[in-house]
């Protein structure tokens, strides 16, 4: 089996036809890349400018055994202080595309969910709204079927265009991977996860089914879905989003602010004083700080009501 080694020159090359010399980039710094502002280089990083080059420098990776790491918005991301071992694709620049026909949007993987409601709007189609607040892009919010105000992806989505790994070869690598269409209801979409995240796909499009609806109205509730975001969460601070999931039966927020933690601090890393279910970057904080702020929140919850909190944030690359 094949083990990962780094990127050797031949491996540079084939990336390079597969999305163009000037979309590969090497050591770049993942904070510029993630909502948090926080992560260490990748070994590599690259760009393709269309969803066929996606498929592509996946299918290079693949068979060359080079891990890959899909990033979009790069929210709901803590990447570790040493960076990312692999290549990194980068979508949300090039990938962000968004079509209107009919009472369906269509838009790439790359495009980041405020940007669908407002084109949703621009349509005249409902549905959207209660989502367009997530700082996350379409591939992501696929990939965890992300959800806010009672509301998640799956309940407007109708299909996606994925990337599907190709076979295992007996060497450990894997062969060229192919194109799907999935609907909805083969994607078993389930609170913050999906098929897309159990099996390894990459989302490169998603078609989201919506209704016709008065513009106004459609307006109105994104204003207030906007101030209520507003009021209750630190957006004016770098974070990740919501840190963890909510527990069955409680809410992560609350407890977190009964153990005492409101505004607690390891380093640069604090629990905000606004809303006690975010992990705020204050300035120059680390992974590791934030890892250890995590760890601080996990045991004193534990210890004060048994509940274990789930990280909803999900930590890539080396620490």
């Amino acid at each position: 089996m094949h083990e990962y080694d780094g990127i050797s020159d031949e491996v540079l090359c084939a990336l390079g036809g597969a999305a163009g010399e000037d979309a590969v980039a090497l050591f770049e710094p993942m904070a510029g890349h993630t909502t948090f502002k926080i992560g260490g280089p990748a070994d590599v990083v690259v760009a393709p400018t269309d969803e066929d080059a996606v498929a592509r420098v996946l299918d290079v990776c693949a068979m060359a055994s080079v891990p890959v790491t899909v990033i979009g918005a790069g929210s709901d991301l803590l990447v570790g202080d040493r960076g990312i071992r692999g290549a990194v694709l980068l979508l949300r620049d090039n990938l962000a595309g968004i079509e209107a026909v009919g009472t369906r949007v269509r838009a790439q993987a790359g495009a980041l969910l405020r940007d669908v409601a407002l084109a949703a709007e621009e349509a005249e189609l409902t549905g959207m709204e209660p989502l367009w607040g997530i700082p996350g892009a379409v591939g992501g919010a696929c990939h965890m079927n992300a959800g806010a105000y009672d509301a998640c992806i799956a309940d407007v989505l109708e299909s996606v265009r994925v990337y599907v790994p190709g076979p295992v070869l007996p060497d450990g690598s894997r062969g060229r991977g192919s194109v799907k269409v999935l609907g909805v209801g083969e994607l078993a979409m389930g609170y913050r996860r999906s098929r897309i995240h159990d099996e390894g796909l990459t989302v490169l499009s998603a078609t989201f089914a919506l209704a016709p609806g008065n513009r106004a109205m459609i307006h109105a509730a994104m204003d207030d879905y906007r101030r209520r975001r507003e009021e209750k969460q630190p957006l004016e601070m770098a974070s990740a989003g919501s840190t963890f999931k909510r527990p069955v039966g409680h809410f992560a927020g609350k407890l977190i602010m009964d153990a005492g933690l409101r505004g607690a601090r390891v380093g640069g890393a604090q629990v905000s004083e606004k809303h006690c279910g975010f992990v705020v970057n204050t300035g120059g904080a680390t992974a590791a700080d934030v890892n250890a702020l995590i760890s601080r929140i996990q045991d004193e919850v534990r210890e004060r009501f048994g509940v274990e909190l789930e990280p909803e944030v999900k930590r890539i690359g080396e620490f």
